[in-house]
């Protein structure tokens, strides 16, 4: 097996990362997100976004790879309130103290290679570098996969649900929530 990496995204990884969410969607999520999300991905200006997201001081995008080759990415960050608030928009205490860990993409076809960990972990630790001492992230309930991978590092469902209107679909969405002390290897 090649050698596989993480490393912090540069502006000029904005392509790919935008090729990694196109092809896992259309793979593993196609029938969970619906046809018009899936084609709003084709869109020009979705390389563009990604690489405002990259440059964002606030945020984190790390980007696996293996071989040399692009393979996944994750997005992290403070977690916004209401990302954090429950159904009755209370804010936990230990709201300013939260990450959020927006997105978690590899290829399906270099699935269960250990790359999903290993961005898990850099995010953790960008995260634990702001001051967060938990995250919190959102899981389709549909996604077994997602949420078996999550559920394996001791995130758990935390009682708050969202649906998203896709433009097509609705996706019901459980929020996942743990700790940051994570040693994945790396």
């Amino acid at each position: 097996m090649a050698r596989p990496d993480v490393h912090l995204a540069q502006p000029d990884d904005a392509a790919e990362i935008a090729r990694i969410q196109r092809e896992t969607w259309r793979t593993a999520y196609g029938d969970i997100v619906g046809d018009d999300a899936i084609a709003a991905l084709d869109d020009p200006g979705t390389q563009q976004r990604w690489a405002e997201a990259i440059e964002h001081p606030d945020t984190d995008v790390f980007v696996a790879t293996e071989g040399g080759v692009p393979v996944g990415f994750t997005v992290s960050g403070q977690a916004p309130e209401d990302e954090l608030a429950d159904a009755n928009g209370e804010l936990p205490a230990d709201s300013a103290h939260t990450g959020l860990i927006a997105t978690l993409l590899v290829e399906p076809r270099w699935g269960r290679r250990g790359h999903g960990g290993r961005l898990l972990a850099a995010a953790a630790r960008a995260l634990r570098s702001r001051g967060a001492r938990r995250a919190v992230t959102w899981v389709s309930e549909s996604d077994s996969a997602t949420l078996a991978f999550y559920r394996s590092v001791g995130w758990d469902p935390d009682g708050t649900v969202r649906t998203l209107d896709t433009g097509g679909t609705h996706i019901r969405e459980m929020r996942l929530a743990g700790g940051l002390e994570l040693y994945l290897e790396s």
